[in-house]
């Protein structure tokens, strides 16, 4: 059967998703054996149980997403980046917490979690493509263009900055760069780089000095000085994750050996990367960022394809934004970044981080569909 004539849009992108989905199932079914024991009894099952559900209904999102009009996203961000504020707020204030950062929210009368600022992202690379796409005509004018852009940008990454500095980080950068792509005005954007440089540098100074005055200061402090250093008692995590890495070899431990897995606190998610490696070798780590690139490239394809200034601008928005995560994610990993806690897209055990990775990704393919039917229509007037 050709599961192929029943989708749409970019076939190689579909590929890739199905590619790193099942990896994905294999690896976190290894990966949460300490967790088992832990809290399950050794009960790995219930882990697989879910982490398929995830990911089988991440993919029906996909599926569904895809089939809608892309023009439909512009007008939903809209209401999206109102709810995005407020909801990200109230995490801060009521929020369900995970070690010292208030990240969730319960979804009541169930005990799963909500994880706001996956939300927020989506929502504000949405609407940034979208006042980017009508401003165009006034894309050079501060008052007209910048402001009404660079304003939800701020807000938005201000409330998700306390408890999730990488992601704010992450998603300022991501901004930034659909702005230089919507061709906004060259002064602005160089005056934009000039107040982050300063924030940031008011933030470490602030974090150095009085680490408690901001909230998670003292975490980002001891996580900067734990990179610094090097050393194994004061960066355990790095240390644990490069043992597993170079443990793993060419070819691997094999799927299920891993060791590591036993020390590592976050070994389904966050370090899961090195799991990888270790049970499927430096093979199986060139194949995910292989993958990855594929991905990004396919993106900017389906971008620079498009005729419409908003599917091109969603597109590259949302594949960067996922490349550059799982870049992040591999770099900590191998320990060329302090720990930042990002998950790998589609690889990672998590809920809220594959079912939105799953939409955005739903929403590139819709761009990919509508770009392909508009050709097929062409290549008839022209027959």
């Amino acid at each position: 059967m050709n599961l192929f004539k029943y989708i749409k849009g970019d076939k190689v992108i579909w590929t890739v998703v199905l590619l790193l989905s099942l990896l994905s199932i294999l690896v976190v079914y290894s990966a949460v054996v300490a967790l088992a024991y832990r809290y399950k009894e050794g009960d790995t099952a219930s882990y697989l149980i879910k982490h398929v559900f995830i990911m089988g209904s991440g993919l029906f999102l996909m599926y569904l997403i895809h089939k809608v009009k892309y023009s439909y996203f512009s007008r939903i961000s809209q209401i999206a980046i109102f709810l995005a504020a407020p909801l990200l707020l109230y995490t801060l204030l009521k929020g369900v917490s995970a070690g010292d950062a208030s990240r969730w929210l319960a979804i009541p009368g169930t005990s799963l979690t909500f994880q706001t600022s996956d939300f927020a992202k989506l929502a504000l690379i949405t609407y940034v493509a979208r006042v980017l796409s009508i401003k165009q005509d006034v894309i050079k004018d501060f008052k007209q263009a910048f402001i009404p852009i660079i304003v939800p940008i701020g807000i938005i990454c201000v409330l998700i900055f306390p408890a999730n500095f990488s992601t704010a980080a992450m998603l300022f950068l991501n901004c930034f760069i659909l702005m230089f792509i919507g061709r906004m005005n060259a002064k602005h954007l160089w005056i934009l780089i000039g107040s982050g440089i300063i924030m940031l540098g008011l933030v470490l100074l602030i974090i150095w000095n009085f680490p408690d005055a901001i909230p998670r200061g003292r975490t980002w402090k001891a996580r900067i000085e734990n990179f610094s250093k090097g050393d194994s008692e004061s960066n355990f995590q790095a240390e644990q994750a490069k043992i597993a890495i170079a443990t793993g070899g060419i070819i691997g431990k094999g799927p299920g050996n891993s060791i590591q897995r036993n020390f590592l606190p976050q070994a389904s998610s966050d370090f899961i990367y090195a799991i990888v490696i270790e049970e499927w070798g430096l093979i199986s780590a060139i194949i995910i960022v292989f993958l990855y690139i594929v991905l990004l490239f396919r993106g900017i394809r389906i971008a620079n394809k498009s005729e419409k200034t908003f599917g091109s601008l969603l597109a590259v928005g949302l594949t960067f934004s996922l490349v550059f995560q799982a870049m992040i994610n591999m770099a900590v990993a191998v320990n060329l970044f302090p720990v930042t806690g990002q998950p790998l897209p589609l690889i990672s055990m998590g809920g809220t981080s594959i079912w939105f990775t799953s939409i955005a990704l739903g929403m590139i393919l819709s761009v990919s569909r509508e770009t392909d039917n508009e050709e097929k229509g062409e290549e008839n007037e022209t027959a």
